[in-house]
């Protein structure tokens, strides 16, 4: 594996997996700070490398009155502001080639969006910041074809990079996760699991994206099983009120007993 040249996510002395978590978008500060501190507290005490996860805005909405978020550098400068305050890396998503020199002061990893990993100006843009880079996996695509997008980046000569599934479309309303391709993309680099996005039901005809928070402990133990390198959860501490992807998010309250399950199956897995 490739970790060790991804310093912000080594693994512990007991091989954890690490985790990037946080709210699907940044809504203000003190929701952000809040969220945070909890998951801190809880991946301090389980010995899970943490990086905190937050959207500066959202561009792939389905309708246009969809939030969008708080304005790009506000939104950025919170996502500063927690990595200072808990000496923790974070990582945000980027839509345009021009987000990515912005998005680079203030955050230690670029995300490409999925829809959007084929775009190859906007890969290389990021890739050249020297930043670390994250690619989601289509959900049109074959695990085998990330290979492709991983060399994007590694042409440019950044070795940093990991890619993350993020389910693959099932009919026109739902995702299904292949674990046949986490053992595939790890041979191209670090792969993460997304397992709240892979739960959700997209295209839904009120125009909001449904999802299943109910089989996140399901997606993300068979991850654990398959020795995925990271998970990545969104979460939030009132889902049902959160601006943005609240039906498929993880309620925070649940999250610490989520990990300690996932901790001990990492445990016994890799005693095998």
């Amino acid at each position: 594996m490739k970790l060790d040249r991804i310093p912000q996510l080594k693994h512990t002395a007991s091989n954890n997996f690490f985790l990037l978590a946080g709210p699907c978008a940044i809504e203000g500060e003190e929701m952000a700070l809040r969220i945070a501190e909890k998951v801190v507290e809880i991946t301090n005490k389980l010995e899970i490398p943490y990086v905190f996860k937050g959207s500066f805005k959202k561009a792939n909405r389905s309708r246009i009155d969809s939030f969008t978020g708080i304005g790009d550098e506000k939104a950025l400068k919170i996502l500063r502001k927690v990595s200072e305050t808990f000496e923790i890396p974070t990582i945000t998503d980027i839509h345009e080639v021009s987000d990515a020199k912005l998005a680079a002061k203030y955050v230690d990893i670029l995300q490409i969006p999925a829809f959007l990993v084929r775009q190859t100006d906007l890969v290389v843009a990021a890739a050249e910041t020297g930043k670390v880079v994250n690619l989601k996996k289509g959900q049109f695509m074959s695990p085998e074809s990330m290979k492709h997008a991983v060399t994007k980046v590694t042409d440019c000569n950044n070795e940093q990079v990991m890619v993350t599934d993020r389910g693959t479309m099932f009919g026109y309303q739902d995702m299904i996760v292949d674990f046949r391709g986490i053992p595939t993309m790890r041979e191209f680099a670090p792969t993460v699991l997304d397992v709240t996005h892979s739960l959700q039901q997209p295209n839904q005809s009120s125009g909001v994206t449904g999802g299943r928070p109910d089989m996140i402990e399901t997606i993300a133990r068979a991850g654990v099983v398959n020795k995925v390198d990271g998970l990545f959860i969104e979460t939030h501490f009132d889902p049902a009120n959160a601006k943005s992807d609240g039906a498929n998010m993880l309620d925070l309250n649940y999250l610490e007993i989520l990990l300690s399950n996932l901790v001990t199956i990492r445990k016994t897995v890799n005693k095998l």
